[in-house]
């Protein structure tokens, strides 16, 4: 660890982690475990709501009112953290352990005023470190913050990790400990692939494609913070193995960490999206400004984009959106198909991304290669491709999904490691 670094770990714990009470005892048994085991080092937790909590009240807004607003919606979303934070403060004070819950306000948590999805501008570490210096534990609640009005706000999916991750950055903490309901990242999901394996390490660039691939185990944003302020992360179970950290779990760390770089890492993939297709269009390049203009225009994210040519000089533009978004997408083109000069629209919602991920692919060629190899085994056809430094995506049809990240994962894992060589 960096000397720089001050002798104090965040502990953050998701919402399967503290979803009744006596998961909340658990939680409070693994504080103080560690710093039994730890006397010199300082605790911060953070907690989400209960799981399920933010649903029910999401829910609950949506029952009384149509379209609920949304700096209210923020007040009453943030109320869910604001419960489990009590209780465990409550559990360990009760174990003699010095504990203090803080809100958002209360912990300095400075964000923007996009109320549902917020992002952090700064958090004053003042208060949390000198709690940790009288040998109390703060127990913040995650996943909200304070604009500069002194509105509640909430920092979107994911945003307890934020939270934690940027906690651990203001304070300088030796580790943020990501604890919730699988023992790390594994190589690809297990519940698709039965050879997939718990990984030792990942650099924060893998990581990064990783969950925005579609690996749910750790925020983008999180993964960014921990990137950029260089804080080391770790994602363990908080119901497997010994409650000390450190012992299970998978590393976030920088590249120049990694003993070794796997030439794919990890195959991840996503099913919520969906492809549009604007059909013969001009290929005229202001034509082309103005139709993902209008994309820009309505806040839609775009992920992957093709052009095909055909007949008479006309292309076919094809583009993902998250599925989400996609009618609002489809519509939007639909209505600027004449001034495009395109032919028609369609949507295919009947597909699924696939990726392979490795810091290796940046150091030997063939994967594409590979990648294309094992998919023409299994007959899967792929209709659009998107490739970085250390990734390569591919669109296929939704039924292949499944066996499309086994046989990608098993080409993968049957290769050594560093080489790329058979074992």
């Amino acid at each position: 660890m960096s000397s720089e670094r001050n002798p104090i770990v965040v502990m953050k714990f998701g919402g399967t982690s503290v979803g009744e009470v006596s998961r909340i005892k658990h939680v409070a048994e693994i504080v103080r475990e560690h710093r039994e085991k730890h006397p010199n080092v300082g605790v911060i937790v953070v907690l989400s709501a209960m799981a399920g909590e933010t649903n029910k009240l999401v829910a609950l807004a949506k029952s009384c009112v149509d379209r609920p607003n949304p700096r209210e919606m923020d007040v009453l979303l943030a109320s869910g953290e604001q419960i489990t934070i009590a209780l465990l403060a409550m559990r360990l004070i009760e174990g003699g352990i010095p504990a203090k819950s803080l809100l958002a306000q209360q912990a300095q948590i400075s964000t923007t005023s996009d109320h549902t999805n917020a992002l952090i501008e700064s958090i004053d570490a003042r208060q949390l470190v000198s709690l940790v210096d009288q040998g109390i534990v703060p127990v913040v609640a995650g996943f909200q913050g304070i604009d500069e009005q002194g509105d509640i706000t909430t920092l979107g999916r994911g945003g307890s990790d934020i939270t934690a991750v940027a906690i651990a950055a203001a304070v300088k903490a030796q580790t943020c400990f990501i604890y919730t309901d699988v023992p790390g990242v594994f190589s690809t999901d297990p519940r698709t692939c039965k050879s997939a394996r718990l990984l030792e390490r990942v650099c924060h660039e893998e990581m990064l494609e990783m969950a925005s691939l579609g690996a749910k185990v750790l925020h983008t944003r999180s993964v960014y913070f921990a990137m950029r302020y260089q804080v080391p992360l770790v994602v363990l179970s908080t119901f497997e193995g010994p409650c000390n950290p450190g012992v299970n779990g998978t590393w976030i760390v920088s590249e120049d960490e990694l003993m070794e770089k796997p030439v794919v890492t990890g195959v991840t993939y996503r099913t919520d999206e969906a492809r549009i297709v604007v059909e013969g269009m001009s290929a005229d390049i202001g034509k082309m400004s103005r139709l993902f203009s209008e994309l820009s225009d309505k806040g839609i994210f775009i992920d992957m984009i093709s052009q095909e040519s055909v007949e008479s000089g006309a292309v076919n533009v094809s583009v993902t959106v998250p599925d989400e978004s996609s009618l609002v997408a489809l519509e939007t083109f639909q209505a600027i198909v004449e001034e495009v000069g395109a032919l028609g629209v369609k949507i295919d919602r009947d597909i699924a991304k696939v990726s392979v991920v490795g810091i290796g692919m940046k150091y030997h060629t063939g994967v594409a290669a590979r990648v294309f190899e094992a998919l023409a085994r299994e007959r899967i056809g792929v209709t659009m491709i998107n490739t970085s430094e250390i990734k390569m995506s591919v669109l296929v049809p939704r039924k292949y999904c499944e066996v499309a990240v086994r046989v990608l994962h098993d080409e993968f894992t049957e290769f050594n490691v560093t080489t790329g060589e058979e074992r």
